[in-house]
């Protein structure tokens, strides 16, 4: 199999000991999957989908969905609640504006670990979503694949679109690209260096 000169660069940019520009992660988010689904699972028992699955509770009960994630939670569009979903279902609302300018950062940690907290529980299964799926949301599960799964940014990316397009927007992205440093940072201080002990 050979590579197309854009997976090629896809792996370039995976592999950098550098975070990616906001143009590059662009480039990448305009290929692969273009998913008109209203829910998409884009990783093992965790769905990615918009505000009209999130009001089909038959649907979702179908899915066997078990917790929800709203990135857009709030009185405009996206409603939800305890009392929407019910006993069988757990809620977790994120106010997030879908605005380059709103800092979408302080919820990637608190998200993360309510997805992966739903994820430890035996047969479980999360539905995040935002009004369309794309952006809020789709910056969200990013986050929780770079912070629990040890997925770099391009990596997590890559991953989700195998089963759904995704575009987070330029603020997020920005986001992003920050816990992505931050994350190699991490992970660069603790291990030692070769011939260390």
């Amino acid at each position: 199999m050979v590579d197309s000169p854009k997976n090629t660069k896809e792996n370039c940019i995976s592999s950098q000991c550098d975070s990616p520009t906001v143009e590059q992660l662009e480039e990448i988010l305009h290929g692969g999957q273009l998913s008109c689904n209203h829910v998409d699972e884009v990783w093992p028992s965790l769905f990615l989908g918009d505000m009209y699955m999130s009001h089909d509770r038959y649907g979702l009960w179908r899915l066997g969905i078990t917790h929800v994630l709203n990135a857009a939670h709030g009185k405009m569009c996206c409603k939800g609640s305890d009392d929407f979903y019910g006993t069988t279902v757990q809620y977790y609302g994120v106010a997030a504006n879908d605005l380059p300018t709103f800092d979408i950062s302080p919820f990637f940690y608190p998200s993360a670990q309510y997805i992966h907290q739903a994820l430890c529980t035996h047969g479980a299964k999360v539905f995040v979503h935002c009004a369309v799926g794309v952006s809020r949301s789709a910056a969200l599960v990013l986050a929780y694949l770079m912070i629990y799964r040890n997925y770099t940014l391009v990596d997590a990316i890559l991953k989700v679109k195998e089963k759904r397009w995704i575009f987070p927007n330029r603020g997020f992205l920005k986001h992003l690209i920050n816990l992505d440093s931050e994350l190699k940072s991490k992970s660069q201080s603790e291990c030692p260096v070769h011939g260390e002990i």
